[in-house]
């Protein structure tokens, strides 16, 4: 009963995190509700299976994987170019399936020429904190907007769901810290629970859409045959790299909270790019999006105290049945999106901590100030700059620029080995 129980709070950790990205997906690219329904069904399937095979044959951490903000984001901007570049949205699809493709062969380039391995030592605490703070400050808009009930832009607040939300926070902040160990253990489901049932009390709980089916299996190459575009193929390339910065940063923040409990540190690097490339060709097979490990896993573990491997494997297991049951799919994907936003804050909140964790492991802290200072008024700036700013920018270009915390995290690398090689070549001629 305690494994089926871990394993439930991952599934609804899992699901509440990655339900957001396929919808707002497939309603950019003006999708049915049945292939909305479907392109939901091949997302959370790949990502069971994507975190399955990580937890097996990759890291071998309790990582679970989500859209990648980075895929979403291509995705965002190849939707404007149907009608322009492309001749409809179905013809924009096939070659986003065909970069993802590319994407993850060259993963498995990465990983064989040990290439991934030597990226690794670009990670330093500094690095890992910025990426962190990043990431809180990058997310922390869409969840106070989530819980002001706000959608879209130019949205209005909704202080009913304002004063749910808040009432969901105060009881998962209030279980993560209680006295009880097992309430403390299981404080997301339970907080997911009791935050459904108050947005149900208030009359704001989801609409339930009820499938006529029980069972059904994904498909592959819904779009039709993938088209290896050019300028998509370009764009794979600078993405997968990037990927990598991401999978890299969860990696080593996982290890530094597994570490504290006495798990041993290894190098799981090239393993873990050889599963991201099986992982990038599954959403391509699949036509549904690329994905990437979630930072987040370590505030989620650190929150619930579940530091075991096989809970989180029978987790990735259960996701990837339950997305064969469209039934049970529509009753997840009926999650008042603001009850999942106020439960992942109270997650996030303990990923400051892990941030700050790693700013005290630095001890030249004037060079850590200098590179984050300029990591992080570039990476925040950034994140102000409005998405249309970048209509006329290559889409390479337009995915960096457009996205703080690669941005921020880049800078911060290239300043930091800057001043690194600096330092060594005065050292070199006294």
């Amino acid at each position: 009963m305690h494994l089926f129980l871990s394993a439930l709070q991952w599934v609804a950790f899992m699901v509440a995190g990655s339900i957001a990205a396929p919808i707002a997906i497939a309603d950019l690219f003006q999708l049915s509700p049945i292939e909305t329904a479907g392109f939901i069904q091949r997302t959370i399937f790949v990502l069971g299976a994507a975190g399955l095979i990580q937890a097996l044959f990759g890291h071998k951490l309790p990582i679970n994987e989500g859209p990648a903000g980075l895929w979403w984001g291509v995705f965002a901007i190849y939707a404007g170019f149907s009608g322009t570049l492309y001749s409809s949205h179905k013809s924009v699809l096939t070659v986003l399936q065909g970069g993802m493709i590319v994407s993850g062969i060259i993963f498995f380039i990465l990983a064989a020429t040990g290439l991934l391995r030597k990226l690794t030592s670009l990670f330093t605490p500094t690095i890992t904190f910025i990426y962190l703070m990043l990431l809180i400050l990058q997310l922390s808009g869409s969840f106070v907007k989530g819980m002001f009930g706000i959608s879209g832009e130019g949205g209005a607040m909704q202080p009913f769901v304002l004063i749910g939300s808040v009432l969901t926070i105060l009881v998962a902040l209030y279980l993560s810290s209680h006295k009880i160990k097992w309430m403390q253990q299981y404080s997301i489901i339970l907080a997911l629970l009791a935050g459904w049932l108050i947005f149900a009390v208030m009359g704001l709980g989801g609409q339930v859409n009820v499938s006529s089916t029980w069972f059904a299996l994904p498909e592959i190459f819904v779009f039709g045959t993938p088209v290896f575009d050019t300028g998509v193929v370009i764009t794979s390339v600078f993405i997968t790299f990037l990927l990598t910065t991401n999978m890299i940063a969860s990696i080593r923040v996982m290890e530094e909270v597994m570490k504290s409990q006495g798990h041993p540190v290894y190098e799981r690097y090239s393993k873990s790019g050889f599963a991201s490339g099986i992982n990038q060709l599954l959403g391509g097979v699949f036509s549904a999006i690329g994905s990437v490990p979630i930072s987040g896993a370590a505030g989620f573990v650190t929150a619930t105290r579940m530091y075991r491997l096989l809970p989180f494997i029978v987790g990735c297991a259960i996701i990837i049945v339950i997305s064969l049951v469209p039934k049970v799919m529509n009753v997840f994907a009926s999650l008042p999106a603001p009850v999942g936003y106020a439960v992942t804050t109270v997650i996030f909140i303990k990923m400051v901590g892990l941030a700050l964790g790693e700013y005290q492991k630095e001890t030249n802290l004037e060079r850590t100030h200098f590179v984050a200072g300029i990591s992080l008024i570039i990476g925040v700036g950034a994140m102000f700059v409005p998405p249309e700013a970048f209509k006329d920018v290559p889409v390479v270009a337009a995915s960096i620029l457009n996205n703080g915390l690669i941005l921020g995290t880049v800078t911060g690398i290239l300043v930091e080995q800057s001043i690194k090689l600096k330092k060594d070549k005065s050292m070199e001629s006294e």
